[in-house]
């Protein structure tokens, strides 16, 4: 084919994306973790960052307002806030009415500059299961009223888990009285757990750490509540049946605890993990022959695989 005849393929078109500029006057507002949950009694201390994203020096006016429910009762525990604190290095004095009210701030920051506060919460002891506050946090640029940006900060309260020292051998009878107790009283006591294989110890998931300690003063066998709170990976194992046949090999030299056999001595031959069984020969028997019972009726009594 003849060359001139050829058609002529366009350039490809390259498309240009121009950059955005940053305008003369801008802001940002930013804060990790702005949803908490605290024990009662605790602080938590939330650290925001306030940024010039202009191309322009700027004043900025800093409000925080503490939002109380609208349904909170009459008389009902006060939440502690503290307000902003930062260097004096950048901050603009407040008009006399604005000198007030600590939870304002005028504050200069030059392009890209930034300037950190805290904002500190504290929790009353005397809380209930869902009270909490919001905090609602906003800056605006003087130089250009049209530009702010603001946050919404919440805390709130959640359970704790103690743990109550008992004499040994008697953790349920205190678990009992506890509960009872509970039952009469306003501590938000949500569960009691007694770990058979714990030995002089309770764990109680409570609202009101110092209610429980009111409490359990009076509870004979009761030795008081340990300072500090457990979590909840700590004990879940606790929470998670095992396997009849745990710990149980073959070979295990047995004694039978429960059933027609109770009290005969046998030998592990075969286990049964499913069905949480173990087949197990008698050492008493005139003919040997095999015995099946549940896991949790035999008794390890020796772990060495010698003739008994």
């Amino acid at each position: 084919m003849d060359e001139q005849n050829q058609t002529e393929k366009p350039e490809p078109e390259i498309s240009v994306v121009e950059s955005q500029s940053p305008g003369s006057f801008g802001l940002r507002l930013e804060v990790k973790e702005a949803k908490r949950l605290i024990p009662s009694g605790d602080t938590t201390n939330y650290l925001v960052s306030l940024e010039n994203s202009g191309i322009e020096k700027d004043i900025y006016r800093l409000e925080i307002s503490i939002l109380k429910p609208q349904d909170i009762e009459e008389g009902a525990a006060e939440w502690s806030i503290k307000p902003p604190t930062m260097s004096a290095e950048g901050v603009k004095p407040l008009g006399k009415d604005e000198e007030k009210n600590p939870f304002i701030k005028r504050i200069v920051l030059e392009p890209e500059g930034k300037k950190g506060f805290s904002l500190m919460v504290n929790a009353p002891r005397s809380v209930k299961y869902g009270d909490g506050r919001e905090i609602y946090v906003k800056a605006t640029s003087e130089k250009d009223p049209a530009i702010s940006e603001a946050l919404m900060l919440t805390v709130g309260v959640r359970q704790s888990i103690l743990v109550i020292k008992t004499s040994i051998g008697h953790e349920r009878t205190v678990a009992d009285s506890l509960l009872y107790r509970a039952d009469a009283s306003d501590a938000g006591v949500y569960s009691i757990l007694a770990p058979p294989k714990l030995r002089g110890y309770l764990f109680v998931e409570v609202m009101n750490p110092d209610k429980l300690r009111e409490m359990v003063k009076g509870i004979r066998r009761a030795r008081g509540v340990i300072e500090g709170e457990t979590s909840f990976e700590e004990i879940k194992h606790f929470l998670t049946p095992k396997p009849l046949v745990e710990g149980i090999v073959e070979g295990d030299i047995v004694e039978l605890i429960a059933g027609p056999f109770k009290g005969e001595k046998a030998r592990v031959q075969q286990i049964d993990v499913s069905k949480e069984e173990i087949t197990v020969e008698l050492f008493e028997a005139v003919v040997p022959i095999p015995v099946t019972v549940r896991g949790d009726h035999v008794r390890v009594l020796d772990t060495q695989k010698e003739e008994y």
